[in-house]
C-alpha cells in the first residue's frame, strides 16, 4: 500500500488507546506542567513582590506599570507575541523541534527574571519568558491532537490538563512555604521562580522519547519518516484490540496559508474563537491570577491568604480528571458552555463571601469549572483546522486571549480598587455569558469525527 497523507491519518485513527499512546501524552504533558507552573505563578509570587517593594498591589492610573497588573500584563503580552507572531513556526519546522526550543527559551528567561530588582527588569524578562511559553502551549495542543485517535481525543486533552494543572497546587504550596521567608538570604519569591525554571530542564530529556507528528511529516512530503513512526506505533499496539479501519479520507493539499482561515467553513470558526478568546480570559485569569489579592482585599492577611489559595489550588487537576469520564460522550461545545456558566454563578457567590470555609469552597468550584472549560477549548481549537494550518490558526485565535489578558489585568485592578471583589466577579459573570453565547450559537460539532472529517 502506498504511503499518503490519508493513509497515515487512517492508520493513526485505527490505533488503540493503549499504554504506548498514553505514555506519549504524559511526556508532552510534562512539558506543559512547567509552562503552567510559570503561567499561574503570578498570583502566588505577587504578595512577595509587593512585600519586597518591587511592585505595588494597585496603581493610581489605569495602565500603571509599577503594579502587579503590569507584571501580569507583561507576561501575557509575551504570550500574545509568541502565539500571534510565532505560532506558525511549528507548522514550518515541526512540532518536536519547536517543543524543545521554546522550552529552553522559557527556562533561560525565567532564570534571569528571578534575579531582577526593579519593576522594569522584572516585566521585561517576564515578557521574554512569555514568548517562549506562548509558542510552547500552541505546539503541545497541536501535537496531542495529531497523535491520538478520535475516540479518545477529549480524554487525551483532559489527561494532559490533569498533569499540567497539577502545577498549580505545586506552585501554590511552594509560595505558601517560601514567599513569606528568605531562605539563605534570598527572597522567597525568587526561589519559587527558580524552582520552575530548573524543573523545566528535565523536559529537555523528555523530547528524546517523543517522535515528530506523523501527520506533519506526511503533510510535508516526508512519507518514509512518517511511515517509520506509524509502524513503530503499530508494533507497540500489536497486542491491543483493533477497531474496524476508518473510511478512506481524501488527502489534504500540501500547503496552507493564513488567508485560508478567513474562507469557507473556517471563517465562522475563526470569528467564533476570536470572540471566545477575547472574553474567556476575563473569567479564567481574572480569577487565577488574582486569588491571593482578592483575599487580601477582603481583609485576610498575606500568609493566611496564601494558605487559603493553596487549598483552592488543590482542586485544579480534579476538574479535567472528573470530566475525563464524560468528555468524549458529549459535544465539546456544550462542555465549554456549561463550564462557563458555572464560573459565572460560582464567581458571583465567591464575591459575597467573607468566611474561610465558603471562600475556599466557592474558590475550588470556580477552579474546577475553569479547568474543565480550559481543557475542553484547548482540544476544540486544535480540532477545528486542518493539519497544514493547525498551529498557525490555533496560535492566531489563541493570541487574542493573551492580548485580552494584557488589558483585562489593568481593568481588573481598576475595578477591584473602585468596586471591590464583588464588582470584579460581576465583570467575570458577564464575560462568561458572552462565552456561552459565542460557542453555543456558532460552534460546530466534533464528536466522533476524525481531524480530517472536521476540517472538511
Amino acid at each position: 500500500m502506498s504511503v499518503t497523507v490519508s493513509n497515515i491519518a487512517a492508520r493513526l485513527e485505527r490505533l488503540p488507546a493503549g499504554r504506548a499512546m498514553w505514555t506519549r501524552v504524559v511526556l508532552l504533558s510534562l512539558g506543559g506542567f512547567f509552562e503552567f507552573y510559570d503561567m499561574f505563578m503570578s498570583a502566588y509570587v505577587g504578595p512577595g513582590l509587593v512585600k519586597a517593594g518591587i511592585l505595588t498591589p494597585t496603581t493610581p492610573g489605569l495602565f500603571g506599570t509599577e503594579g502587579l497588573a503590569g507584571f501580569v500584563a507583561a507576561f501575557f503580552a509575551g504570550l500574545f507575541v509568541g502565539t500571534a507572531l510565532f505560532g506558525f513556526v511549528a507548522d514550518r519546522f515541526g512540532r518536536r523541534l519547536i517543543f524543545t526550543v521554546s522550552l529552553l527559551w522559557y527556562t533561560a528567561a525565567a532564570t534571569v527574571m528571578a534575579f531582577q530588582t526593579t519593576a522594569f527588569g522584572l516585566d521585561l524578562w517576564r515578557f521574554i519568558a512569555g514568548i517562549g511559553i506562548g509558542v510552547e502551549l500552541v505546539t503541545i495542543d497541536t501535537y496531542i491532537a495529531e497523535l491520538v485517535p478520535r475516540h479518545v481525543r477529549g480524554r487525551a486533552f483532559a489527561f494532559n490538563q490533569v498533569v499540567t494543572f497539577s502545577a498549580i497546587p505545586v506552585v501554590a504550596l511552594l509560595a505558601w512555604l517560601l514567599v513569606p521567608n528568605k531562605p539563605f538570604g534570598l527572597d522567597g519569591w525568587r526561589w519559587v521562580v527558580l524552582a520552575g525554571s530548573a524543573g523545566a530542564l528535565i523536559v529537555w530529556f523528555i523530547r528524546l522519547a517523543v517522535p515528530e507528528s506523523p501527520r506533519w511529516l506526511a503533510q510535508h512530503g516526508r512519507f518514509a519518516e512518517a511511515d517509520r513512526i506509524v509502524r513503530r506505533f503499530e508494533a507497540e499496539a500489536e497486542a491491543e484490540p483493533e477497531p474496524p479501519p476508518p473510511a478512506p479520507l481524501p488527502d489534504e493539499t500540501p500547503r496552507g496559508s493564513f488567508a485560508e482561515i478567513w474562507r469557507g467553513p473556517y471563517l465562522q470558526r475563526t470569528f467564533m474563537l476570536i470572540v471566545f478568546n477575547l472574553v474567556q480570559t476575563v473569567g479564567f485569569y481574572g480569577f487565577s491570577n488574582w486569588v491571593p489579592t482578592f483575599l487580601i482585599s477582603q481583609g485576610i492577611e498575606t500568609t493566611r491568604s496564601l494558605g487559603y489559595t493553596f487549598l483552592i489550588a488543590i482542586a485544579a487537576p480534579f476538574g479535567p480528571l472528573l470530566a475525563a469520564a464524560f468528555t468524549d460522550r458529549i459535544e465539546r461545545k456544550w462542555a465549554i458552555v456549561g463550564a462557563a456558566l458555572c464560573v459565572a454563578v460560582f464567581g458571583l457567590a465567591f464575591g459575597q463571601m467573607r468566611a474561610a470555609v465558603p471562600l475556599i469552597l466557592f474558590g475550588a468550584l470556580i477552579t474546577l469549572a475553569n479547568n474543565i472549560m480550559s481543557f475542553s477549548f484547548h482540544a476544540y481549537q486544535a480540532e477545528l483546522y486542518p493539519t497544514r494550518i493547525r498551529a498557525l490558526a490555533v496560535g492566531f485565535v489563541y493570541s487574542f486571549s493573551r492580548l485580552s489578558t494584557v488589558f483585562s489585568a489593568f481593568v481588573i485592578a481598576f475595578v477591584l480598587r473602585n468596586a471591590g471583589v464583588s464588582g470584579v466577579f460581576t465583570l467575570i459573570a458577564g464575560a462568561m455569558g458572552v462565552v456561552a453565547l459565542a460557542i453555543g450559537l456558532l460552534g460546530p460539532k466534533v464528536k466522533d469525527l476524525s481531524l480530517e472529517e472536521i476540517s472538511r
